[in-house]
């Protein structure tokens, strides 16, 4: 879809920050690192700022303050808050307010990053181009109670130059010594941190909705991708996550790589977070297999429109594939009726046969009608 952008629409603060911020990052602290060696102390603050903004914005931004998906205490809220901004993504009132809206509205006009309007817009586009007039922020009154939210609305421009640029470059002056330790300060632990941090936020509406497999839902664009999970802190699950929204996990499974869920359930521990959210595994299987049961009739019914002996073989077992798919289905929904929780094995077996079902449509020989 080709978009039309008028010249008046154009967002000059936030294109002229991001224009700024991006050269300094990906041109200036790269020539700036060719010519001077950044001692430990610049590049464990790089280190500690890349862990700390990237788990503010998807542990506090997304998971805590959009979804509500556990709660927390005020060091770890004031925390985030601080790290937050430090990022460069607006306060968390107005990122609440457009994820909110983006998941109210997936792959329609009022999504603001609407995946259908092209990768370009869903990635940076929307940051930098306002094509309708400002929505109103009236999907956020719940956050709007948290002093410590209204403060860092109200001084986030300040709190994020300060802690995500001057306070590094302060840094790098005491440990470095003179402007060499105050650009270290100023190009690599802020604006190279700055751009690394904010492409692994914009790839979440970028590139998981176009890349990767749809084991939950088809009813929109979100994909899980394990690749993407690897550097977005484990948000690459988006599958999952656009259809359990308030689960505080979205690397569900045991091996998923979601470290922002394990940094929730290690401050769970600690006592500083509480109430998380889950679905029950029973919910998050139906849902694999009604996805996979859709897939299978979906299947089927191309295979029925071609007449062949390879079409009859394709046909016979995908039938046989999907007959115990359903038997599983009525033990499911038997055992959800009776409020009998399944056991560990049987929602292994579930799961393992529901994959054997999806793996067996891909395995599928080539067909032609």
């Amino acid at each position: 879809m080709n978009l039309r952008i008028p010249f008046h629409r154009v967002n000059w603060v936030n294109t002229s920050f991001l224009a700024v911020i991006t050269a300094l990052g990906v041109i200036a602290a790269p020539i700036f690192l060719f010519k001077y060696d950044v001692n430990w102390v610049m590049w464990s603050l790089f280190a500690f700022y890349m862990i700390v903004t990237g788990l503010s914005i998807t542990l506090g931004y997304h998971r805590l303050f959009s979804h509500l998906s556990f709660k927390a205490k005020w060091p770890v809220r004031l925390f985030t808050l601080i790290f937050g901004a430090c990022a460069f993504e607006n306060s968390v009132l107005h990122w609440a307010s457009d994820h909110r809206r983006h998941h109210k509205h997936t792959d329609l006009d009022e999504d603001p990053y609407d995946i259908t309007k092209g990768f370009f817009w869903a990635h940076i586009g929307w940051v930098l181009f306002k094509l309708d007039a400002e929505q109103p922020m009236d999907n956020v009154k719940d956050l709007r109670k948290d002093a410590l939210v209204r403060f860092q609305d109200k001084h986030y421009v300040a709190i994020a130059f300060i802690a995500g640029l001057i306070f590094p470059a302060a840094v790098g002056y005491y440990s470095m010594g003179g402007m060499v330790g105050i650009l270290a300060g100023i190009l690599v632990v802020g604006a190279l941190r700055v751009v690394l941090v904010q492409q692994s936020t914009f790839f979440i509406n970028s590139l998981c909705h176009c890349i990767g497999d749809q084991p939950y839902s088809t009813r929109c664009s979100a994909r899980d991708s394990w690749i993407m999970a690897l550097v977005t802190y484990g948000e690459g699950y988006h599958n999952y996550h656009h259809e359990f929204q308030h689960d505080f996990r979205n690397g569900v499974k045991t091996w998923n790589f979601d470290p922002t869920k394990w940094s929730i359930m290690a401050l769970h521990r600690l006592g500083l977070v509480s109430d998380l959210r889950r679905v029950p595994a029973s919910k998050i299987v139906a849902a694999e297999m009604l996805e996979a049961q859709r897939k299978a009739e979906a299947k089927l019914a191309e295979l029925k429109a071609c007449e062949n002996s390879t079409c009859e073989v394709s046909m016979a077992r995908v039938n046989e594939l999907l007959a115990k798919l359903k038997e599983n289905l009525n033990e499911l929904e038997s055992s959800v009726a009776q409020s009998i929780d399944a056991s560990k094995a049987t929602l292994k077996r579930w799961r393992r046969e529901t994959r054997q079902l999806v793996r067996g449509l891909s395995e599928l020989p080539l067909t032609t009608a």
